[in-house]
């Protein structure tokens, strides 16, 4: 058993946008039911102790948080490299300078369009763009590495080479193009999300002409969606591998999105520790490395590869965690990606309500 390179603590669930393909769970924890700073600082001390690396302080938005300061610096303390995923609209001068003093190492902040209208139309909040665009150049002016994040789809890829542009403009030193995964809200949004081969074709000459473009000033990472695809992705370096995230309320889960699993009980950080979850935790086991794999994955030659490829996407198409994902050609199930691209068109996105 390997050592997790790195947690998700995903500090709330609270946040001012209302994302169309947000990846939160469907039901969210609330306020009075999420780890205090002192809990947290915990987890992040346990995470170190079990050999994580960096810690990605993300929600919702961490900073609607209080104690964001507090536990920035717990991070720090504990000897982690603490990136924040931040949607930016809440950082102001005065918080970037605080967590920065903290031990602040990174801020990946979040983009939905690069048009200001698309934004606010896809994440659901006006004015937002021109707030993440401030805080863009606080974390620069701060001396912070900045990460533009911007999770595309059918209804914004039109805009891929003006998100290029944007991420220049705004200095960041990478930008991630993350097509929509599909599980939680997104899911329920899928239809309008879901992107043409013709557009998946595109995007993707486009990622590799800015790469060559900007090599030296701009580093692009491209993450593709399953749902063109032949083979799965080795989700999260395989189940129980490589990562780790606690959840608002302080469950343990192999990957963020591991609640969607119906059935399933993870292990409470108010009930155990970090380590024995990580290493004896049943949810953590179940799918971890080849021996629950049924056929076509058991015996496969990618088997170790790709590590049977998403449990929370088999769960979501199929009703099975353990059935082979998908996204293979070899799934008995893999007309369901086709037959959902042949369906997807331009329904109307369903927000969520945030408490």
């Amino acid at each position: 058993m390997t050592a997790p390179l790195a947690l998700l603590a995903e500090l709330t669930h609270r946040c001012p946008l209302r994302c169309a393909y947000c990846s939160n769970p469907v039901e969210l924890a609330r306020a009075s039911a999420e780890l205090a700073t002192a809990e947290w600082a915990r987890v992040l001390r346990e995470a170190a102790d079990l050999g994580c690396l960096q810690v990605h302080l993300s929600g919702g938005e961490p900073t609607a948080r209080r104690d964001i300061v507090a536990i920035t610096a717990a991070a720090h303390d504990a000897g982690l490299y603490a990136n924040l995923i931040t949607a930016g609209v809440l950082l102001d001068a005065a918080l970037v300078a605080r967590l920065k003093e903290a031990g602040l190492d990174h801020v990946q902040l979040s983009v939905q369009d690069a048009e200001p209208a698309g934004a606010e139309r896809i994440g659901g909040m006006k004015g937002a763009q021109a707030r993440k665009e401030n805080a863009a150049r606080l974390v620069r002016e701060a001396g912070l590495p900045l990460t533009l994040n911007a999770v595309v789809h059918r209804q914004n890829l039109h805009n891929l080479p003006l998100l290029v542009d944007l991420a220049l403009a705004w200095g960041a030193g990478r930008l991630e193009v993350a097509h929509v995964q599909y599980y939680g809200w997104a899911l329920a949004n899928r239809d309008a999300l879901l992107p043409t081969r013709e557009q998946l074709d595109q995007a993707t000459g486009i990622v590799e002409a800015a790469r060559a473009a900007h090599r030296g000033r701009l580093v692009i990472d491209y993450v593709v969606p399953d749902y063109h695809a032949a083979r799965p992705k080795a989700c999260m370096g395989g189940w129980g591998s490589r990562f780790l995230a606690v959840s608002p309320s302080g469950r343990v889960l192999p990957c963020h999105a591991a609640e969607s699993i119906a059935g399933m009980t993870f292990p409470n950080i108010r009930e155990t520790s970090l380590r024995d979850a990580w290493e004896k935790g049943e949810a953590f086991n179940r799918f971890r490395g080849t021996g629950w794999m049924p056929p076509p994955c058991r015996g496969c030659e990618r088997a170790e590869r790709d590590w049977g490829g998403c449990r929370c996407q088999a769960f979501a198409l199929t009703g099975d965690a353990a059935a082979t994902d998908p996204a293979c050609a070899l799934s008995p199930h893999h007309g369901l990606l086709a037959a959902a691209v042949a369906e997807a068109g331009t329904a109307r996105f369903r927000y969520r309500e945030f408490d």
